[in-house]
């Protein structure tokens, strides 16, 4: 009786945590609500990140929530990628408003979940081409500025990784280089250490990848990355912490490409742990912007899962260059792989 108790329970739990909110009637008008959340002035800095706002996102849109990617894609216009294949591009907090766009990257005939997982995302400025990088089938889409699919390509070398935890972070840096990295592990002992790819350009046109390993903080799993104007990149990292209901930790790495050798560990440096009082949830989208008054940018969004117990919230987080630790030049580093 006491298993079946304790059984029941968490059962109960479990449904409690992981239910799904309330399908509204359908409203599918371009509607978005940013509601700020109530920050104690001066209450999140955590050495060079400062968190300057936070918003919670809702909508009754059918294509709303689930947000795994983030692009800033003009001055004051933000684009973020769901795991249902559905975008959103909207105005961020205090520039010029304009309405919001919701879409999907795939058509209806191809709206399997697995066809359209987008869980990162990065974009050439100087083309608009967007790149998706899909999990389930660890598959790459190219799509050209206005969204409308170019290509697409089933990765050979990601085919092992696994359907729930594929090609999570992805960034196409500024020299023309793109870097992939797995959400997954190495080993099943591996719990820092995740397999990732570095490609000469566009992987779908030039798919003869680097392989390399990214050593990260032990329990963590990257969940983004985004390129700082010196070159370094800062990546997303989450931890569930807790299933019932879900909680989660969050950390800020930072790393070098420039480090990347092939088949070598690349070394990836906490920078920052968000705790209470950051807000937190399911942070999976990083997109970094450099401002009109000159101030670095980082903007975070969180996949609510869809989940009664979790919110879809953006934050704004300003990053102190000067107080970001100093580069570290590798011995005879060429500053390519």
């Amino acid at each position: 009786m006491r298993r079946l108790l304790a059984l029941t329970v968490a059962l109960v739990l479990l449904s409690v945590t992981w239910l799904r909110s309330e399908v509204p009637k359908p409203d599918n008008r371009p509607l978005l609500q940013l509601t700020a959340l109530a920050l104690v002035p001066g209450c999140c800095r955590i050495g060079p990140l400062k968190l300057v706002g936070a918003w919670q996102l809702q909508s009754r849109h059918g294509a709303f929530g689930g947000y795994s990617a983030l692009l800033r894609i003009a001055p004051g216009r933000l684009l973020a990628f769901s795991d249902r294949g559905y975008l959103l591009e909207f105005s961020e907090p205090g520039s010029p408003q304009r309405q919001p766009q919701f879409g999907a990257t795939l058509s209806d005939r191809e709206a399997l979940k697995v066809n359209r997982d987008v869980e990162s995302a990065t974009q050439d400025p100087a083309t608009g081409r967007i790149w998706l990088a899909l999990e389930g089938r660890n598959a790459l889409a190219r799509h050209r500025a206005k969204l409308s699919r170019e290509a697409f390509q089933l990765m050979p070398e990601w085919q092992n990784w696994p359907q729930n935890s594929g090609p999570e972070a992805m960034v196409r840096l500024a020299d023309g280089r793109f870097m992939v990295v797995c959400e997954c592990r190495t080993t099943w002992f591996g719990g820092n250490l995740h397999p990732g790819f570095v490609y000469s350009g566009d992987p779908i046109a030039n798919p003869a990848g680097q392989a390399f390993t990214m050593a990260g903080i032990p329990g963590f799993r990257p969940t983004d990355v985004a390129q700082l104007p010196d070159g370094r990149v800062l990546i997303l990292a989450r931890r569930l912490t807790w299933p019932v209901p879900a909680r989660f930790a969050i950390k800020v790495l930072i790393a070098d490409p420039a480090e990347i050798k092939p088949g070598g560990i690349w070394q990836a440096h906490e920078l920052a742990d968000l705790a209470d009082p950051w807000p937190i949830d399911n942070y999976e989208g990083l997109a970094i912007e450099r401002m009109a008054d000159g101030k670095l940018i980082g903007w975070i969004v969180s996949d609510e899962n869809g989940a009664v117990s979790q919110r879809a919230l953006l934050l704004k987080v300003e990053i102190d260059e000067a107080a970001l630790p100093p580069k570290q030049k590798a011995p005879g580093s060429t500053g390519r792989p």
